[in-house]
């Protein structure tokens, strides 16, 4: 390997590409619906479009689609996307030497576009496993080798380098390796190995503008996939870690406004609905700098490492709270059973006529029942902001009219005389920023705006 480039991809190709599989499936759809042929009758054509319909406009039919795969197990276990197998009647995975077998569905998780299949063979079936993506070998520039079944034209190998790390589309586990090595449809669901013969990543996706590869394709990186994948083979089911916060990013801009922070790195808790985080006694204003051992640097990988914890688990979590570091002891719950769990909004008596204030490049009125029913304002305490000064700290920081601000300095403020006490506070202190909890239909986010001179 002169200056680092394998002089061939043979030797790497005829180790892996037994275990590397080819899968077809097929899916009863039903028939159109709408009117079919829209022919006279009596028009010679009639017969022609009676027999292409074959049994009626609503007959259902059958369709079928291919993509790739990997066995990870001698036994038979094999790994693909989601999307290649969703729906299907039917899965049929072919072997390089031509032999055919169905598969059963184990599980799979369309969070990551991950399934994992069980065949039954006669014999032990060659296998491939899973590598650190995280490790020497899946670096940025470091060479990566892609086999699968391209258009559906069977069994074919392209070799690229990773050109970018940790990519995110649209998901919220999402932990993406892309690679400029050729990935076309059919691709999807095979194996991204590293020079070792290690599956680094699962073949998902490409960025193009046709259709066709232009070198942008995208495989979720063993870091999550080996974790989904061993649970879909115990469970049938994934089973992620539910910590229970509503977090944002710790911008820049942030760092002055907060006591004790030094630089923006961690994740921001903007609310605690019911749930694990809540009992434990995290708070709204919560910065989490560590989880269970591990530093956390934003959103993203707070995300991931809670995701990747057994529920159930005991975790120490070390927060930011009032400048002071403070360690929270939290029993993790389940994710799949928390989806859509929301805090509940306490309704409080219709406060007096509001006062108002323009500050900070904000028009600020007290919450009345009037302008709740004006901005369609599911809080029932804080202060609405009713105008926005052009040019401002405040416009650039994309704050609107209709949104609520229930804090002022991590502190809770519910008229315009506690507004001025905080700023007044901060300024005193020598603070630059001050940090706002900003409220927008319901959703949290904190924003810091330049405390400006008087």
């Amino acid at each position: 390997m002169p200056d680092g480039r394998p002089v061939s991809f043979a030797e790497l190709a005829e180790r892996v590409s037994p275990a590397v599989v080819n899968i077809t499936t097929s899916t009863t759809i039903a028939g159109p619906t709408g009117p079919q042929g829209l022919v006279p009758e009596g028009s010679p054509f009639e017969d022609f479009f009676r027999d292409f319909e074959n049994g009626g406009p609503d007959a259902p039919r059958r369709a079928s689609a291919a993509g790739s795969g990997f066995v990870i197990g001698a036994e038979g276990l094999i790994v693909t996307n989601n999307h290649v197998i969703a729906d299907a009647d039917e899965i049929l995975i072919e072997f390089q030497g031509g032999d055919t077998l169905p598969a059963e569905l184990v599980g799979t998780d369309p969070t990551t576009d991950i399934a994992l299949l069980k065949v039954e063979p006669e014999e032990p079936l060659p296998f491939v496993s899973f590598g650190d993506s995280d490790a020497v070998g899946s670096r940025v520039g470091d060479w990566v080798m892609v086999i699968g079944n391209p258009l559906g034209i069977g069994f074919s190998a392209s070799a690229g380098i990773v050109s970018a790390r940790n990519r995110a589309l649209s998901g919220t586990y999402d932990d993406y390796i892309q690679t400029d090595a050729t990935i076309n449809r059919g691709n999807s669901g095979g194996p991204l190995f590293n020079m070792d013969g290690d599956v680094i990543g699962v073949v998902t996706a490409i960025l193009s503008p046709d259709g066709r590869s232009i070198g942008i394709g995208f495989a979720m990186s063993s870091a999550v996939a080996t974790n989904v994948v061993a649970q879909l083979e115990e469970y049938g089911e994934t089973r992620r870690g539910w910590l229970g916060v509503r977090i944002q990013n710790v911008t820049p801009d942030m760092v002055d406004a907060i006591e004790g922070l030094t630089e923006a790195a961690g994740a921001m808790v903007t609310d605690v609905p019911e749930g694990p985080a809540a009992d434990a006694g995290i708070l709204a204003g919560d910065i989490i700098l560590t989880f269970d051992g591990q530093d956390v640097a934003d959103t993203g990988e707070l995300v991931r490492i809670v995701g990747n914890s057994p529920v159930g688990k005991v975790v120490d979590v070390e927060v930011l709270r009032d400048g002071e570091m403070t360690n929270v002891a939290v029993t993790l719950g389940r994710r799949e059973e928390a989806q859509g769990v929301e805090p509940e909004v306490e309704q409080e008596p219709e406060p007096p006529a509001p006062a108002e204030m323009q500050m900070l490049g904000l028009t600020l009125s007290e919450l009345s029942q009037d302008l709740a029913d004006e901005y369609s304002l599911p809080e029932s305490e804080g202060l609405v902001i009713t105008g926005i000064e052009p040019m401002s700290d405040a416009e650039a920081k994309g704050l609107l009219p209709g949104d609520v601000i229930t804090e002022v300095g991590q502190q809770a403020v519910t008229t315009i005389d506690q507004f001025e006490e905080r700023i007044e506070q901060a300024r005193e202190a020598g603070r630059k920023s001050i940090l706002l909890l900003v409220r927008r239909a319901g959703d949290p986010r904190f924003v810091a705006l330049v405390l400006d001179d008087e």
